[in-house]
């Protein structure tokens, strides 16, 4: 179905090609993961089975791309349509129209459908992806998973015979990944779909795949060969190898029914103080009676989802203070008060409640992790948090301030905000024209936030223009923009969106750092690998109410959906990642 004959793609102005000499061939009806690091070039590699690269990326390629006998070099992406459905990492860039069912309808209606066939496809793809609640909605008022899902159905309605997609769960909820994984199965195994997907996340999509692509080297081959060697690899595959499990499992069933003899040997052994993210000697978790309370998880009746999402245009000021005004750093020290406060918060934006009765505390030193379905609030809550959003009721406050009446130059010096989509930050023409901006503004020494940027993701040129950066190079900077200023409270959306797991552990080392230091972290997340590594608490929301909050290992441990792998191996003990049981293991020897 797809051929590579020698293929490298070189870029105007990179010192040598993204794809070299690249050779290999996709069969009908398969699954092929594509994994290697950040900006190795799996998006390029999407690019060209697509006719984006080159026709629309710029850039030489040479070489033989074709799919279903179609040479790309000939055939620009317009004569592809057809054939290849693409989805890309930015949700945002995919859409035309303004309402989902009308998106849903939109590539069907330029192919030249009968509009009996076009009704009929969008019902069924609004049922397969739980789209029908959304139907009428304008895109711009949903979360960014709510567009995620949005983007992969609008590619599914014209049944293309190849699927290309870069990141397609990055966004999504834990349930929501399954729902859309679970539907690209079917097509591959039913009507005989060819899928390409690049994905950070593997210990999400690799049970699925056919075959995996190793990147940079271009080596092909079955999932578990390729876990083996792969420097890339999930939680159950590095705890596989550190077990010396054979054969190597890739889902967590198989990883169970091996875990015996590992239980044993960590029976009667509690997982290693400061392995897993424990609160410090001042522990800033609240008192009972607030809604971080020490008494454990609340649990209450499942809502459907609510958007509330603000995007664009006014991230700008988190970063400039309307454009005057220097981000500089707050001491750190811990305040006898927690950092935030709200106070039966409440949000309505339109017809949605986007958050109801929210009470939550946040001390310093302390990391929170917000976790939840797409549309549960999670971003309300943090645009709440920043002032860009007003609450209708209820109450906010930020280290004593009341955040949407604070001047935003003012409220700059005490939080940082960096948004689920990075590109709201990033307006330089190069890497190093923003970071000497993000070192001006912050008050900080010159290099500081190039150095930011070397340590989470090596190997950015600062030439660069930001656009031309992948999703995970282009999140790296955003967050070193934002943590140069070093402020005493750091919202993080999906922070860890386009990263690598090398990137995301460099992430997590940094932001331990700072926690140690006094900094209050709050992230939104779907990574529940990054909740279990790096959060002392998680607090799940639902509708826009907060239905759990607790210690990370209390909270997690207890749900299916927000458990990180090793938890679920080795349940029902509160171990929640590889590094704890290596340290374990390492000081028995």
């Amino acid at each position: 179905m797809i051929r590579f004959e020698n293929v490298s793609v070189t870029y105007d102005g990179e010192a040598g090609p993204t794809l070299e000499d690249l050779d290999l061939t996709v069969p009908e009806g398969e699954l092929v993961l594509l994994v290697g690091p950040s900006g190795v070039g799996k998006s390029t590699l999407l690019g060209a089975v697509s006719g984006l690269v080159p026709h629309f990326t710029g850039g030489t390629l040479r070489g033989r791309v074709t799919v279903d006998g179609r040479d790309t070099r000939s055939h620009p992406p317009r004569e592809l349509a057809d054939l290849v459905g693409t989805v890309g990492q930015d949700p945002l860039a995919h859409f035309v129209t303004d309402t989902v069912e009308d998106e849903l309808a939109y590539g069907m209606e330029s192919l030249g459908l009968a509009p009996s066939v076009m009704r009929r496809r969008v019902e069924e793809t609004l049922d397969l992806l739980g789209l029908a609640e959304l139907r009428d909605r304008p895109i711009a008022t949903l979360s960014g998973g709510q567009q995620q899902r949005v983007a992969i159905g609008s590619v599914l309605t014209p049944h293309p015979k190849v699927l290309v997609l870069d990141e397609p769960t990055s966004a999504l909820d834990p349930s929501a990944a399954e729902d859309v994984l679970a539907v690209l199965q079917r097509l591959v195994h039913d009507l005989g779909t060819t899928v390409l997907m690049a994905e950070h996340r593997l210990e999400r999509v690799v049970q699925y795949a056919d075959r995996v692509l190793l990147l940079p080297e271009g080596t092909m081959g079955p999932p578990a060969d390729m876990m083996s060697v792969s420097p890339v690899h999930p939680p159950v595959v590095a705890l596989g190898r550190l077990a010396g499990w054979r054969p190597l499992p890739l889902t967590v069933r198989d990883a169970r029914r091996a875990a015996g003899p590992l239980k044993e040997r960590l029976a009667d052994r509690a997982p290693e103080p400061g392995v897993a993210p424990i609160p410090g000697p001042e522990d800033p978790t609240p008192a009972p009676d607030s809604a971080g309370g020490g008494s454990g998880p609340v649990r209450g009746p499942e809502v459907s989802p609510r958007s509330g999402k603000r995007r664009g245009g006014g991230a700008f000021l988190l970063r400039r203070g309307r454009r005057s005004g220097r981000a500089v750093s707050a001491p750190a020290a811990a305040p006898t008060a927690p950092l935030v406060h709200t106070d039966r918060l409440a949000v309505r934006r339109g017809r949605v409640e986007a958050l109801r009765r929210v009470d939550l505390r946040v001390g310093a030193g302390e990391t929170v992790a917000l976790m939840g379905r797409n549309g549960a609030g999670k971003s309300t809550l943090l645009g709440t948090l920043v002032g860009m959003i007003a609450p209708t009721s209820g109450t906010v406050r930020v280290a004593g301030l009341v955040p949407h009446e604070t001047d935003p130059r003012t409220l700059i010096r005490q939080v940082g905000l960096v948004p689920q989509e990075p590109r709201d930050l990033l307006y330089a023409d190069t890497v190093a024209a923003e970071c000497t901006a993000a070192d001006a503004d912050a008050g900080a020494p010159p290099g500081s936030c190039r150095a930011l940027v070397s340590e989470l993701l090596p190997g950015v040129a600062d030439g660069t223009h930001p656009r031309d950066l992948s999703e995970g190079q282009r999140l790296a900077l955003a967050l070193a923009v934002v943590l140069t200023a070093r402020p005493p409270l750091l919202l993080l959306d999906e922070p860890t969106r386009g990263l690598d797991y090398a990137a995301k552990a460099r992430l997590v080392t940094h932001l331990r750092g700072l926690a140690a230091d006094g900094h209050a972290i709050v992230l939104a997340t779907h990574d529940v690998e990054l909740a279990a590594e790096l959060a002392h608490r998680v607090v799940i929301v639902a509708g826009g109410e907060v239905v759990a909050d607790g210690p990370t290992a209390e909270v997690v441990v207890s749900s299916p959906a927000f458990s990180p792998q090793v938890a679920k191996i080795l349940a029902p003990e509160p171990w929640l990642t590889v590094e704890q049981v290596e340290s374990v293991l390492a000081g028995a020897r």
